[in-house]
């Protein structure tokens, strides 16, 4: 490993440690296993050299929000241990890509999306793991689902073959201070447990939520997978 890449390694292995002590105090707090967690580095923007740092430092989780940069990545890099995670808007034309490519999909957030997911899932003889994207905040700027309607839509996607429902995601609003946006958090789990009774088909087990700016506080409202780009890999690299 040449100096340049050494030097990565050794600010990732810090900056890991950092997080993942942080997710334990934050899981700790609310009498939680930190076991319960899962960490998925962002890996926008990252060089998959540096992905494959992460990976040997024990990071076996990968988020990815655009398709076109993830395909080279994946296809370099694609351990049987590791998972990649599709995380950003997904369009439908390109949902044939992620389904070959991509370990799981966070970011369903319409019936049509689920339904083309599921004929290409079905195509390739697999099932997909899914999570479907809600907007508690109800800001424009942001994809998902409403609150309201997600029962009526989880009820049809849960009944497609070709896709798993593992649960929910949501992406709270850019704040100063991460208290400002637990009623994100604590939205996102009070409509899984909604879930629980009114679609008893799915499994709602997993809620995506927290990023590098308020992952503790999320761990805190029952986050089982939080999403840290920054916070692992510094500020993004172009």
């Amino acid at each position: 490993m040449n100096e340049q890449l050494a030097n990565v390694e050794e600010r990732l292995a810090a900056n890991i440690a950092r997080v993942r002590a942080k997710m334990g105090e934050a899981a700790w707090r609310v009498g939680r296993s930190p076991e319960e967690i899962t960490l998925v580095a962002v890996s926008k923007t990252v060089p998959v050299e540096w992905v494959k740092i992460a990976y040997n430092l024990g990071v076996t989780d990968f988020g990815e929000n655009r398709v076109q940069e993830a395909l080279p990545k994946i296809a370099e890099f694609h351990l049987q241990r590791m998972r990649w995670h599709m995380i950003g808007h997904l369009q439908s034309n390109k949902a044939g890509k992620v389904v070959s490519a991509f370990d799981a999909v966070q970011s369903v957030d319409s019936l049509h999306l689920a339904q083309v997911l599921n004929r290409y899932a079905e195509e390739e003889g697999k099932v997909l793991p899914v999570l479907l994207q809600v907007n508690v905040s109800g800001e424009e700027s942001k994809e998902g689902m409403t609150v309201d309607e997600t029962p009526c839509v989880a009820r049809q996607i849960v009944a497609l073959p070709g896709l798993k429902v593992h649960g929910l995601m949501t992406i709270a609003p850019l704040v100063d201070d991460a208290e400002k946006v637990r009623y994100v958090f604590r939205g996102l789990r009070d409509l899984q447990e909604r879930l629980w009774h009114e679609v008893p088909e799915g499994s709602w087990h997993d809620l995506s939520m927290g990023m590098t700016d308020d992952y503790s506080v999320a761990i805190e409202e029952g986050a089982t997978i939080v999403r840290i780009g920054r916070a692992i890999f510094g500020e993004r690299v172009k």
